[in-house]
């Protein structure tokens, strides 16, 4: 089922806004699969939003996916993109999460690197999380990929006390990139933090040798970890992609074990 909120035109309006504040009661508006939203996060702007619940959840993941965001089109209550992350989502739900896949505001085209750490898109961020609290009271985590790495690092540091932690995969660490995690006010954040990268990883804004950087700065997170891991197969296309070693091609599995393991337990 997907809901369409706050629609414009003559009576769909109140109709819109009905589905909203259905939501925001905690409606059942799926069961088995996931409901997409379109959430008012500023004047005039709306934000999609992917929501697939997990019985007795331990905790909720708001992921960021890279590129220029955004979650593809929901089909059979699945989101359809190729993102690790979102390809990704059913099995952190069948681990015990709930999954909440941060979409684009209807304002850009895409989150380009500047866009991730503006004041707009945190405005964006925290509506959203609002939003997700009101389906379900489990700690939320941040978890972001490639260029969302910039946007769940910028949420941590902006959204002091609203998250449970964070989680850093395949991430932007060149410092030619406006936002680049390791130029972030990373002192800042307090929360547990992992950083999961590939060895491998090709994609010449994510070089793994870079990747130390990001636990340097982390000077007063409560928990930090950087796991650097092997594995996969058929690594095709661009290496910056979701399909190379930079989106854990082959060893999703593997790497959702490594993520909600480290939740449900976060140590150095």
């Amino acid at each position: 089922m997907q809901a369409l909120c706050f629609l414009r035109n003559g009576t769909r309006w109140a109709w819109g806004l009905f589905i909203v504040c259905l939501g925001l009661l905690g409606a059942p508006l799926a069961a088995e699969a996931g409901t997409m939203f379109k959430l008012p996060t500023r004047g005039g702007v709306v934000t999609t939003l992917f929501w697939e619940p997990a019985a007795n959840a331990k905790a909720t993941l708001l992921l960021f996916p890279g590129g220029g965001g955004g979650f593809g089109k929901v089909e059979e209550g699945r989101a359809t993109s190729g993102n690790f992350l979102v390809r990704s989502a059913p099995l952190f739900v069948a681990k015990g999460f709930n999954v909440a896949i941060f979409g684009r505001p209807s304002d850009l085209r895409e989150l380009d690197y500047t866009d991730r750490t503006s004041e707009a898109h945190m405005a964006d961020v925290r509506k959203v999380l609002d939003f997700i609290k009101t389906r379900s009271d489990a700690p939320v985590w941040l978890v972001g990929t490639s260029r969302g790495t910039i946007s769940a690092t910028a949420a941590a540091i902006h959204l002091q006390g609203e998250v449970a932690g964070l989680v850093l995969t395949s991430s932007v660490v060149s410092y030619n990139k406006p936002g680049a995690v390791p130029k972030q006010d990373l002192a800042a954040i307090k929360v547990p933090v992992l950083v999961l990268h590939h060895e491998k990883d090709a994609c010449p804004l994510c070089r793994p040798y870079e990747v130390p950087a990001i636990l340097r700065g982390l000077k007063n997170a409560s928990v930090k970890k950087l796991v650097m891991v092997q594995g996969g197969e058929n690594p095709t296309g661009d290496p910056c992609e979701a399909f190379h070693w930079h989106g854990f091609i082959g060893m999703e599995q593997e790497a959702v074990d490594i993520i909600t393991d480290w939740i449900a337990r976060p140590v150095e």
